[in-house]
């Protein structure tokens, strides 16, 4: 299980629960835990570097793990936090977890690896210094 003591996630973003969510249990399927996820890592980027423009997106995703605790029911309140734990030459490297708005529960884990990316040359790239020093000044702020 991915270890989540003595970190700190200082961007949040709340999830609003959708019906078309549900599996037949009534549970959120998984695979929209995917997409809370997505949602919570495109608003980090937003939120921290200021803008993004899809056109200029310059990391992909590359590797994905979670860690599912609890099931996530329709009446449930829910909220992805997620923090960069690490930053390579050519990789970023992020946590984030599905609680409960009062911190109470964690739902789910994932730990996921972005590697910068050149779009014209279709191959992997340097993480930008700018983008480090912002990524470094907010989660060390």
């Amino acid at each position: 299980m991915i270890n989540t003591e003595n970190i700190t996630f200082k961007h949040r973003l709340d999830i609003q629960i959708r019906m078309t969510d549900l599996d037949p249990f009534q549970h959120v399927n998984n695979g929209i835990l995917c997409a809370y996820f997505d949602l919570g890592r495109l608003q980090y980027m937003k939120d921290i570097v200021g803008h993004l423009s899809l056109s200029e997106l310059d990391m992909v995703l590359v590797h994905t793990e979670f860690d599912y605790l609890h099931s996530i029911r329709f009446h449930d309140e829910i909220a992805v936090e997620t923090t960069i734990t690490g930053i390579g030459e050519k990789s970023v490297k992020m946590l984030q977890r599905i609680v409960s708005k009062d911190n109470s529960t964690t739902y789910c884990l994932c730990y996921s690896v972005l590697s910068g990316y050149d779009r014209s040359q279709d191959c992997s790239k340097k993480i930008d210094e700018t983008f480090k020093k912002i990524i470094f000044d907010f989660e060390q702020g």
